[in-house]
């Protein structure tokens, strides 16, 4: 009898949860836990963790004083909140969680850097190592010279919205830990821009991946690939092999409860054999690659607008959320 595609997958590939909801983790027990704001902004409304989010704001309302404006609280409160929920989750994984640094940072290096530091410093406050933590920043030329300077500090870097080959090879020459190629995006992408429908290892997400994987192993990279953004587990099973894979709750879910055999489709020796021509990056060569490339410059331009809105609608929803409290009752510095 079968083991079902969950069990299967944890043979082959580190499982990473791909959610901001704790008792999704609880249930599923992923190894590692990713989040990004909209799944911040999501889980900072549901009501169990209401209680995180007001002591966070109070804590906020504390340090900036009573004359701050609640916008500068609820931005001071959205960089913390993430950190409470980043501790909270260490307590459920055994391994490490992604913190995103503010997706509006995207294109300055030096503020990235500096808020990549804030936050390993604010870990260290809570006494979690730097080795359960990475550092998520978008794969802008920009980003990645930022996680170049860190993981030269020992700052460990998880390069996300990362869309195409010239992307992941930067981050292998910068040394970044860990890289995530998107597949669900890049699907999306393609059914809208051709009008067809793609499966299985057809799919553009999953022959992006795939290449990406097969280049940084030929040539020796330390950084780890985790395919990200899924649409459905078919996806999944063609990527089984891959070092990581951040999952959603639903499709962790749907692995769990299918019975069928998994082969292993990708594995440090998948490339031998293959002729993969070498491409020695720089930014001339970046810059080419990526305005050659329609899907990755609008995908890498959506993602970080989209991630940009969600933390301003995090922002004012604390910062609504602050001055309800404070009107039932007063916050003194």
């Amino acid at each position: 009898m079968p083991q079902n595609l969950l069990e299967q997958l944890r043979r082959y590939t580190v499982v990473v949860a791909d959610t901001g909801d704790m008792q999704a983790m609880e249930k599923f027990r992923p190894q590692d836990a990713t989040t990004n704001p909209s799944l911040i902004t999501a889980a900072a409304q549901m009501p169990q963790y209401q209680p995180i989010v007001d002591g966070v704001l109070l804590d906020a309302r504390k340090e900036l004083g009573d004359k701050a404006k609640d916008q500068a609280v609820a931005n001071l409160a959205f960089q913390r909140l993430a950190i409470a929920f980043g501790k909270k989750i260490l307590n459920i994984v055994p391994g490490r969680v992604s913190t995103e640094v503010d997706a509006r940072l995207s294109y300055n290096a030096q503020a990235t850097i500096a808020q990549a530091r804030s936050i390993i410093a604010q870990y260290d406050r809570e006494g979690i190592g730097r080795e359960r933590i990475l550092i998520k920043i978008a794969s802008t030329w920009e980003g990645i010279r930022a996680a170049e300077v860190l993981e030269r500090e020992g700052i460990h870097c998880n390069l996300t919205l990362l869309f195409g080959l010239h992307q992941a090879i930067a981050c292998g020459d910068a040394g970044v830990t860990l890289i995530s190629p998107f597949v669900g995006r890049i699907l999306d992408w393609y059914k809208k821009d051709t009008g067809k429908e793609y499966y299985g290892a057809d799919d553009p997400g999953v022959k992006s991946v795939t290449r990406i994987y097969n280049y940084l192993k030929h040539f020796g990279y330390k950084t780890v690939v985790m395919g990200a953004s899924f649409r459905n587990i078919g996806e999944i099973r063609e990527l089984a092999g891959c070092d990581l894979l951040t999952i959603s709750p639903q499709l962790l879910g749907e692995l769990e409860a299918t019975e069928a055999e998994l082969p292993r489709k990708l594995g440090p020796d998948a490339e031998q054999g293959m002729h993969i021509e070498r491409i020695v990056m720089d930014k001339d060569v970046f810059e080419f690659m990526h305005d050659g490339d329609r899907m990755a410059t609008q995908k890498l331009k959506e993602g970080i607008e989209g991630f940009s809105t969600a933390l301003v609608k995090l922002e004012s929803l604390l910062a609504s959320r602050l001055a309800a409290m404070e009107a039932r009752t007063p916050v003194t510095a």
